[in-house]
């Protein structure tokens, strides 16, 4: 498969499924034998971003340095697949500008199914009170206004979602045949 280089952006609360939906792309994309990063949140801050906690600032930071690794690569014709939470659209509007080829993939579902699913126990903790800052409980999520794809992960099934970012990519001249 033939692609050019662009960095696809999957934004969301905690659980909603954008690290999900990244590995199964990454899974399909990597079989077409594309050049291709997966930078997800988590791996991200115990390497590129450790010590940033999670103010506004140091969240912002995160998306700033996870944002300059995606324009180095998507530069470099590579397909990346960023998965961070990203709360702050202005922070995610900046990326966005600086990487050129981007593509905003929201990852949708409601803060109660997003507990449901909460294998870390992250969400229980953060309404114990023993996170602070929590995205989505005591810290704001400002969902896209405009993404180039919404995935509803409590209302489609899996397949689905990676089918709508694959065809989006297509669409927008990013992958073809």
């Amino acid at each position: 498969m033939e692609h050019r280089g662009v960095t696809v952006w999957f934004t969301g609360l905690s659980g909603a499924g954008k690290t999900t939906i990244s590995q199964q792309i990454a899974k399909r994309l990597k079989k077409a034998g594309c050049k291709l990063e997966v930078l997800d949140g988590d791996i991200v801050r115990t390497n590129l971003t450790k010590g940033l906690g999670f103010s506004k600032e140091d969240r912002d930071e995160n998306i700033r340095r996870i944002g300059f690794v995606s324009h180095l690569l998507t530069r470099n014709g590579v397909i990346v697949l960023v998965s961070a939470i990203s709360p702050y659209r202005e922070i995610r509007q900046e990326v966005r500008e600086r990487v050129g080829d981007f593509v905003e993939v929201f990852a949708n579902a409601p803060l109660a199914e997003c507990e449901k699913r909460d294998v870390k126990g992250l969400y229980k903790r953060a309404r114990a009170g023993e996170i602070k800052g929590f995205t989505g409980i005591d810290d704001p999520y400002e969902a896209p206004e405009s993404p180039e794809v919404e995935c509803r992960t409590d209302l489609e099934e899996l397949k689905e979602s990676v089918e709508k970012v694959l065809a989006k990519l297509t669409e927008l001249g990013y992958l073809s045949a």
